[in-house]
């Protein structure tokens, strides 16, 4: 199973070093960091990671990402964005307004839990293959989900607000799982590129 990280900002090698402790025995899973669009082919599931959201639009436009990605979604190769990943892969993105993919509905408010000194950590619980389980959750300068479509599934809440969404083969967070030593995310996320891989 090949999972791909984009690689083009943002802290990748996080992303790489959690997915390399899933499965069952360190070869069960290869990560590939992304940097072209081609790459996206040779691959059975990708992460977004977080970053800034319009410096990895303006890089995903200059390498031609956007087409690449459309097509890897239509193909049911399962996304996972995480932060600024999650802004783009949203429907719709506020404060301010800006592009994005729009493969889950849902819609976005960049910057809303504040600036980087109100970032914070929280443990909270996620219904993961019908089950409750714990799960740790940091957030960095994260957005927040304004509003989930009828064919999106919260996963996962802080407070009374959903923090983890799943629509079909694209999960987001509006957290970090990668910045945690706590491998539930990455593990499920594994899991929904497994079952789509067998599909």
């Amino acid at each position: 199973m090949r999972i791909g990280v984009l690689a083009l900002q943002g802290d990748f090698a996080r992303h790489a070093r959690a997915l390399q402790k899933c499965g069952s025995r360190p070869s069960a899973i290869e990560v590939v960091e992304i940097r072209k669009p081609e790459q996206l082919e040779d691959i059975d599931g990708l992460i977004m990671p977080g970053g800034e959201s319009t410096t990895l639009l303006k890089l995903m436009d200059a390498w031609g990402f956007v087409p690449a990605l459309e097509k890897f979604h239509a193909g049911g190769k399962p996304i996972f964005g995480t932060c600024a990943g999650l802004i783009l892969t949203a429907r719709d993105v506020a404060n301010p307004a800006q592009f994005s993919l729009g493969l889950i509905d849902v819609g976005v408010e960049r910057n809303a839990y504040g600036r980087q000194r109100e970032s914070f950590e929280a443990a909270g619980t996620a219904v993961l293959d019908g089950r409750p389980v714990p799960i740790e959750m940091v957030f960095i300068r994260a957005p927040r989900i304004r509003r989930v479509g009828p064919g999106v599934e919260t996963l996962a809440r802080h407070g009374d607000e959903p923090v983890m969404a799943r629509q079909g083969s694209v999960l987001v967070a509006t957290f970090h799982p990668e910045l945690t030593d706590d491998p539930t995310v990455h593990e499920y996320f594994c899991r929904m590129v497994k079952e789509a891989k067998r599909a």
